[in-house]
């Protein structure tokens, strides 16, 4: 086997996230984008130490698990959703197990104290939040507004049809891109740093409908036809106010909290302000979780499935257990979403985020929700860690996808809590720092997942860890 050699094979197994194993001359190749017992061709396109990755030509055959047709036009296409043509109780399964064997390599007992999979309350258009990226699909193609083209870093696939999220969404795409179609606007080309659109972002609240949109430009008004007296602001305003009406003319299902036009002049592919300018209402919506309010500004972060987080909240609150006079940790906070959850029956609660305007944020949302036992420190763990006077009874554990640093979780570990309660969006991370945890004397309890993300390879998990005393 040899780079650049053509192959045939059968789909094995897939671990987590989307890798496919295809046997081949008595090794192991990982295919990506595949589904258990698929008949696949591929190229070998990396082959180094004994390992192998194929790139994924065509499925030959499906497997017995699939269903006839995908639930989505796109699927295939877009970048976004792996598991398309999988009833959603195989989905679960196949997460499922996953999940179990990263366990299985660094827990002693896994298979014992592993709960399963909790669904996801909604299955198609569960999704709170989408950042949409101008292109084309086709090199000088007209004007495409959606998801990378899968397997591409430049072409964009236009998604109006997109089943993980509601219609509200579908209008919007599809007013926008018709909006600059026909005002021939270009898009921001990333390496040629021309243009003008870079991306749409829209966020929407399943509790109270609110939704806000903001399409993000970069600064080149001398793009616009005509800019000849140099008054590129000028058109830009009058551009803005007419995709500003024509979505307010949308016969949507929520209703609009803000509008806005953001400006980012950054020669990063991110979503970030250099300016910021509401066009129409206000800058922020509110959303309900649990029995809370909180409210959201565009670059504010909330789990992606706001009914999800609830089963995802709901489960490690039931981990948690008891908090009454106890004091509760809530490392890597974010904005404090579960750290108000748990504050009405503990003593105090002390949320850790580097990011200043989560901890802002958070700070906000226990104020408007009358929380007054929660404090919200910014700062990285691994440094305020040392600084922090109260010493807890519970630690939470809901770091990024990377997990933990090394260091931070030698620290935790020295408060000697009876109870640690870890939530991961990546199990691969997660079965890395259970192995120091168990190390530092704590023992796994329980293991659970919570499908966050239908159709996606993405998975939470909850893992409750006890101190062997």
């Amino acid at each position: 086997m040899k780079k650049g050699q053509m192959c045939e094979g059968i789909v094995e197994k897939v671990k987590f996230p989307n890798k496919g194993i295809v046997k081949v001359e008595d090794s192991e190749v990982t295919v990506k984008n595949t589904i258990p017992g698929q008949k696949v061709s591929f190229v070998i396109n990396k082959k180094r130490k004994g390992k192998a990755e194929g790139r994924l030509l065509e499925i030959l055959e499906k497997s017995e698990l699939e269903n006839a047709e995908a639930n989505c036009p796109h699927y295939g296409v877009c970048g976004g959703c792996n598991y398309q043509t999988l009833p959603y109780e195989e989905q679960l399964k196949l997460k499922a197990g996953q999940v179990l064997e990263l366990m299985k390599a660094v827990v002693p007992n896994a298979e014992d104290i592993f709960e399963g999979i909790r669904k996801s309350p909604q299955q198609f258009g569960y999704r709170n939040k989408m950042e949409y990226t101008f292109g084309d699909e086709v090199k000088d193609g007209p004007l495409a507004l959606g998801m990378h083209k899968r397997g591409s870093f430049y072409d964009i696939v236009t998604v109006d049809e997109c089943r993980i999220v509601d219609d509200d969404y579908r209008k919007i795409l599809g007013a926008t891109v018709a909006y600059f179609r026909a005002q021939d606007i270009p898009f921001y080309h990333r390496m040629r740093h021309e243009g003008y659109l870079r991306h749409l972002l829209v966020r929407r609240a399943v509790k109270t409908g609110e939704i806000l949109t903001a399409l993000v430009t970069s600064g080149q008004t001398e793009v616009f036809a005509g800019d000849t007296q140099g008054d590129g602001r000028a058109q830009e305003q009058e551009l803005l106010k007419g995709w500003m009406e024509a979505l307010k003319e949308l016969p949507l299902e929520g209703s609009f909290a803000g509008i806005l036009h953001i400006r980012n002049d950054s020669l990063a592919d991110v979503v970030q302000s250099d300016e910021t300018q509401v066009l129409y209402g206000k800058d922020y919506f509110y959303e309900e979780l649990l029995g809370l309010t909180f409210r959201i500004s565009p670059f504010s972060f909330f789990q992606t499935n706001s009914l999800g987080a609830e089963v995802l909240y709901e489960t490690a609150r039931s981990y948690i257990g008891e908090t009454k006079d106890k004091v509760v940790f809530d490392l890597y906070s974010g904005t404090g979403t579960i750290a108000q959850i748990t504050s009405p029956v503990a003593d105090k609660v002390v949320g850790v985020e580097i990011v200043e305007e989560a901890v802002e944020a958070a700070r906000k949302n226990a104020a408007f929700n009358g929380l007054e036992n929660c404090e919200f420190i910014a700062g990285d763990v691994l440094k305020v860690i040392d600084e922090l006077t109260d010493r807890p009874d519970i630690i939470i554990l809901d770091p990024p996808r990377d997990g933990i640093h090394p260091k931070a979780i030698g620290k935790i570990i020295e408060f000697g809590v009876d109870r640690m309660v870890y939530i991961s969006c990546k199990p691969t991370s997660l079965a890395r720092d259970l192995v120091p945890l168990q190390e530092g004397g704590y023992k796994v309890e329980k293991v659970c997942c919570v499908d966050m993300f239908p159709f996606t390879s993405g998975i939470e998990t909850v893992c409750l860890l006890s101190h062997v005393k």
